[in-house]
This record gives C-alpha cells, structure tokens and sequence, in this order.
C-alpha cells in the first residue's frame, strides 16, 4: 500500500512539472515579449526624461543668459544716463547756471544785462582815454567775462550755503520720521520752515510730487538744481530705502553724520591751506600795490608804461603771465572734497 501511494505521488509530481514544463514553453515567448516591450519603454522613458532634462538645462542656461544680457543692457544705460547727467552737471548751460545761482532772470533778461554793461564799460573806458585797441577788449570783459563770474560766484556761495544747512534739515526729518510722520511730511516741514537756499530745494521736491513724480524721483532732480555730492547721496539714500526698505530714519542719520564729518574735514583742509592762499593773493596783488606806490612817489616814472606803446605791450604781455601764475595757483591750492 506503501509503495503504490509512492508511486503515485511520483507519478503525480512529475505530471506537475511536467504540466509547469508545457506552461513555460507555451509563455515563455510571450514573457520575452512583455520584458523586451518593458525595456523599451524604459528606454523611452529615460531618453524622455533625458531629453526632457537636457531641454530644462538649455532653457536654464537661455533664461539665464538673458537675464545677464538684460542686466548687462541696463548697467549700460544706466551707466550712460550717468554720464550724461555727470556731464550736464559739470559743464551746466547757462540757463541751469542761472537757476543753480538761485536768481530768477531768464536767459533774455541775463543777455540784456550783459550787453547794457558791456556797452557801459566800453563807453567808460572811451571817455577815460583808454587806448582805441583797449576799449573791445574792456566792453568784453564787462559785457562777456564778468556777468558770468558773477553767476558763477552766486552759484558756487550758494552751494555752500546749501551744505552748511543741509546736515541740519536732515536731523529735522529723521526726528519727523522716528515721531511717526510719513517721509512726505518731513518734506513739506523743511520746506517750509527751514532756512534758504535749503527750503527753495525742497520746495521745489513737493512741486515735483504735486505734477506726478514720486518721491525718489522729485529727491533724485534735486541734485540737477544744487550740484553737490551731500544732495547726490541724499537721492541715492531714497531711492535705495524705498526700493529695498529698511530703516528710513538710520539710513538719513547716518547720512546726516557723513555729511557733518564731510563739512570738518572740508574746514580743516581750508585751515591747512590758509597759509598757501594768503601767499598766493599777497604775490598776486603786489604788482599793483607796488605800482601804486611808486605812482604816488615818482609818476613820471610809471607812467612811460602807460603812455608808451613798449609799456602797453609790457603791461600786457605781464598780465598775461600774471594771470598764468594766478590760475596755477589756484589749481595747486584749492581741493574738492
């Protein structure tokens, strides 16, 4: 009984794997099949994302090349507006003079007043016996030369002017800001309550908000009516709070303290140089103090200079290097800080 469930169980096995043997053999094609199409789409899928990635890498590598190029486009332009507006500020028309120098002439009225003082100065050295090669060149230095010295003397006093009080109304407007006021508030504060040429500078900002520029905007044209460094940064410390944010009322104090320490160190330069400016206007002004003098106690004597067509051209041809001598040191004595 033993050995026939033996060899049944056999015989029952081998049916088995017999049966697994046809099974295999009829799917083992289509098992190969299904493999080989997983491959494949495996292979799909990763060229897919290969390319799909590769595509990223390049549309990364455009993308950031534009931003850089647009980057590069916009420094170029600024840079160019820079210029531009370094080059308008160093070198002003002179309607820009005239507005820098806080008067109100148009450019006629300026024009009109140029040609009644060179006429006057003309007509002037006629009748006082000045030589006829002499008289154009007086109607020129009064009717050319000396309104525009005029304009620029004003212009430059009252940058200084501006300077001197500029450092005080920006402590105005970081106590406005700290108190809880608005920026634009601190402005029509100075502009209105603080002393001149300072409260015409910022009058001129709320004028510019009134006609629909913001305020970084207003702040930055003021640098175009008062050329100086402190009004340049004072935009630059706008524009910059506004776009980045930050503390407003640190940022304009540590402004205000750079321009203090701006304003010591510029006194201390013209304290170091006083000595050098006193030698230069004494060398400056001896050769008429020294023609007087001897004027006053031989007069035949200096008068051949006057009289005499040698003496004119030696007068002349000293003045010229007087005034070589003069604007050399100048430039040696004088520093921009």
């Amino acid at each position: 009984m033993f050995g026939l469930d033996t060899n049944l169980l056999a015989m029952v096995v081998l049916a088995g794997f017999s049966v697994a043997a046809l099974a295999y053999a009829f799917l083992y094609q289509r098992i190969e099949e299904e493999n080989r199409t997983s491959k494949r789409m495996n292979a799909v899928r990763a060229s897919d994302s290969d390319r799909s990635s590769a595509r990223s890498d390049k549309e990364k590598v455009a993308d950031g090349n534009k931003r850089r190029k647009a980057v590069q486009d916009n420094l170029k332009d600024f840079e160019a507006r820079q210029k531009n507006r370094e080059k308008l500020i160093r070198k002003p028309p002179l309607k820009t003079q005239i507005l820098q120098a806080g008067l109100t002439w148009n450019i006629k009225t300026f024009y009109i007043a140029s040609a009644v003082a060179g006429v006057a100065a003309t007509l002037i050295a006629f009748l006082i016996g000045v030589p006829l090669y002499a008289v154009p060149g007086a109607g020129l230095v009064f009717g050319v030369g000396l309104p525009r010295w005029v304009v620029s003397h004003l212009r430059k006093k009252r940058i200084k002017q501006f300077i001197s009080e500029f450092a005080n109304s920006i402590d105005i407007i970081v106590r406005a800001v700290k108190s809880g006021l608005p920026l634009n508030d601190g402005l029509r504060l100075i502009a209105t309550e603080a002393k001149e040429p300072v409260r015409t500078e910022f009058r001129r900002i709320i004028e510019a908000q009134q006609i629909g520029l913001s305020i970084p905007e207003a702040v930055a044209k003021m640098y175009e009516t008062m050329p100086c460094a402190e009004a340049n940064f004072f935009g630059i410390v706008i524009q910059i709070q506004t776009q980045a944010g930050g503390n407003l009322s640190e940022a304009l104090g540590n402004l205000s303290r750079v321009i203090r320490d701006r304003k010591k160190m510029r006194a201390k330069v013209d304290a170091m140089s006083m000595e050098a400016k006193a030698s230069a206007a004494i060398i400056a002004c001896l050769p008429f103090i020294v023609t007087g003098l001897v004027y006053l106690s031989s007069p035949g004597y200096i008068l051949v200079l006057f009289t005499t067509t040698t003496g004119n051209t030696i007068i002349g041809v000293s003045f010229a290097w007087m005034s070589i001598g003069v604007m050399v040191m100048k430039k040696m004595i004088n520093f921009d800080l």
